[in-house]
């Protein structure tokens, strides 16, 4: 199991609308991960489970997506993984031990929007 290394993607526009399955398609094409996950799709993620890393079901917490042919961390897939975080989508099933890191690195990009994670509230 393992939180994702920090990437600082440079942020989509705000109001870019959040469709997570269209955004891991894309993501797939732009890495060349069309038949199994490799780093670079893994870079668009915030937690993978590094013993199945050869199967996209390992990858969770999507939060980039591919605008103008480059990765950037989408605010409104940040927020969608922020909220998982805090149950509001029924949750994610981390292990205990990563939840800490993954919610040090959406807070990443919290920052970088301006902005507070919702478990700061």
């Amino acid at each position: 199991m393992a939180v994702t290394t920090f990437q600082d993607l440079p942020l989509a526009d705000r109001e870019r609308e959040w469709d997570g399955d269209a955004a891991d398609k894309r993501v797939r094409r732009w890495a060349g991960a069309e038949d199994e996950p490799n780093v670079k799709y893994r870079d668009a993620h915030v937690w993978y489970d590094a013993d199945n890393k050869d199967n996209f079901t390992a990858y969770k917490l999507l939060i980039a997506d591919v605008v103008d042919g480059r990765l950037k961390a989408v605010p409104r897939g940040v927020m969608s993984a922020g909220g998982i975080m805090q149950g509001a989508r029924g949750g994610v099933d981390l292990p205990g031990k990563d939840v800490d890191r993954v919610k040090s690195h959406l807070a990443k990009y919290y920052d970088k929007m301006d902005d507070h994670a919702p478990w700061e509230d």
